[in-house]
């Protein structure tokens, strides 16, 4: 078994899914809690929210909303999938993805239910092709139709799925727990393709979720390295090392790349847990500049500007052309932020008690601020918020997914 399942606990704390509860005196979870005053610059509201059956309780996911063509999609880990309508928040179609079993009784680490085992979705969601294509911790690949939430496919594959797949050039890229980068044909869901890496003993509990741009399928490794392969045939392009092991334990030896690269351009940007963001040209692999910033969050962009979110709750914005930090904020930290999501002239994060808070994208300015959950940590919000087409959607811990205003 893989020294990352054995010490479970000791992951959810290097991930930043622990509620924290237990680590921190009354006095200071009280201060994590206590938010600091600010001038509001703007209110958001929420227009509407709408329930996703139970979320994803207190495991560990990265499970998210995606928009496209007109819906919102969202889920649960047991495998509820909902489109809804962005005007009013009404279904437009909802399906179980759970597994079917002949047991009446079935225990699913919580209690007992009937009728089905959960689907345990965790890499999702991603859309492309007209599909919603999601992975399974039981090794599915599924794309559902986002017409009406048909089944077009459901593949398995040699091991967990915890990251949202990626697709270009017809194929569907999929990262594996166990270091297994797969291709797979984005109609039918046959496996084109797979190419294995090699994975520490001892790791985070989260892979790369891929990127998929300019024929390239590229990802961060458990190692600490860069990987980019031709999309078509799986052959490795090139690997370059972001960052290198140090320490004398395995504990202090952890570099993951465990975000997902971003595209911009030609150049990938990437950060690891061991403490390194790089600027990677993309057609050669030669590192442009690097940086020392730890993350196990992805980094955004707008314009000129990167913004990451590090291991401690503190937001930055980096000048994407040369490394240069532009400002950073100590705000917020030990809230457990999500990636900063570019929205006009901001960004906005999430924390675990359930609030966004907004800051401007020039001088990092803390702005503004909204209550989503009700500052429970089973309304926390785990995942980044998602922008597009005109639309701020977030889903909290318990399923609930709400569309918020803007300024």
């Amino acid at each position: 078994m893989n020294n990352s399942i054995k010490v479970l606990g000791l992951i959810f704390l290097l991930s930043g899914c622990s509620t924290m509860s237990g680590w921190f005196s009354d006095d200071e979870e009280q201060a994590i809690r206590d938010l600091p005053d600010i001038q509001m610059e703007f209110v958001t509201q929420v227009n509407w929210d709408e329930d996703v059956g139970d979320g994803i309780q207190n495991f560990f996911s990265r499970l998210s909303p995606a928009i496209d063509n007109g819906k919102i999609f969202a889920a649960d880990r047991n495998g509820t999938v909902v489109a809804f309508s962005p005007d009013d928040g009404d279904v437009i179609w909802e399906v179980d993805l759970g597994l079917p079993s002949n047991k009446s009784n079935l225990w699913n680490g919580y209690g007992l239910f009937a009728g089905s085992l959960p689907a345990k979705i965790a890499g999702g969601l991603t859309t492309a092709y007209d599909s919603v294509l999601l992975g399974t911790e039981n090794g599915e690949v599924i794309a559902l139709n986002q017409e009406d939430g048909s089944i077009k496919w459901r593949t398995q594959v040699p091991s967990e799925v915890l990251a949202a797949p990626a697709a270009d050039s017809g194929v569907v890229v999929v990262n594996t727990v166990a270091g297994i980068l797969m291709g797979l044909d984005a109609q039918t869901g046959e496996i084109l393709w797979r190419n294995e890496s090699d994975v520490p003993p001892l790791t985070l509990r989260g892979v790369s979720a891929p990127s998929a741009a300019n024929g390239g399928a590229i990802v961060g490794l458990a190692t600490g390295r860069l990987q980019v392969s031709i999309i078509d045939s799986g052959l490795t392009a090139w690997e370059q090392v972001i960052a290198k092991p140090t320490g004398a334990t395995e504990l202090e030896r952890i570099v993951d790349v465990d975000s997902k690269p971003l595209v911009f351009g030609g150049t990938v940007f990437v950060i690891s847990y061991g403490g390194s963001l790089s600027a990677v040209e993309l057609r050669t692999g030669q590192v442009i500049w690097t940086r020392d910033y730890a993350a196990f969050r992805s980094v955004t962009i707008a314009g000129n500007r990167l913004f990451v979110t590090d291991n401690d709750s503190t937001l930055y914005a980096i000048d994407r052309r040369n490394g240069v930090e532009l400002w950073s904020s100590n705000a917020l930290r030990a809230r457990n932020l999500t990636e900063a999501t570019p929205v006009g002239d901001y960004i906005v994060t999430g924390d675990k008690f359930g609030f966004l808070h907004w800051f401007t994208q020039d001088e990092g300015k803390y702005v503004s601020r909204l209550e989503v959950g009700d500052d429970d940590l089973d309304e926390g919000i785990y995942a980044a918020p998602v922008y597009q087409d005109g639309l701020l959607v977030v889903q909290l811990r318990n399923g609930n997914v709400s569309l918020i205003s803007t300024p």
